[in-house]
């Protein structure tokens, strides 16, 4: 069984795997990529984990206003939909 992602656990992935340094890490989801200083290819990365992991695609080009909290929202309806 796969188990929902936290908001901890997609901001640790953002650390460890990309190019989000640990000082700029946020304290809250409502931000996205760009508020972070986080570019295109770490967006990349994250689909690619997100769909190994999860089965589910994310939007090819993060919209502008796309936050972690929809992008962990996103995953999560996944998951939960694969638990059903």
């Amino acid at each position: 069984m796969t188990h929902p992602w936290t908001a901890d656990r997609l901001l640790d992935f953002l650390v460890e795997r990309t190019v989000l340094a640990a000082e700029d890490r946020p304290d809250h989801l409502a931000v996205t990529f760009a508020e972070v200083g986080v570019d295109s290819l770490a967006y990349l990365h994250l689909q690619t984990v997100v769909f190994d992991t999860f089965g589910i695609e994310l939007p090819a080009e993060p919209p502008v206003d796309y936050t972690f909290a929809e992008i962990l929202t996103a995953i999560n309806t996944a998951v939960r939909a694969d638990v059903a």
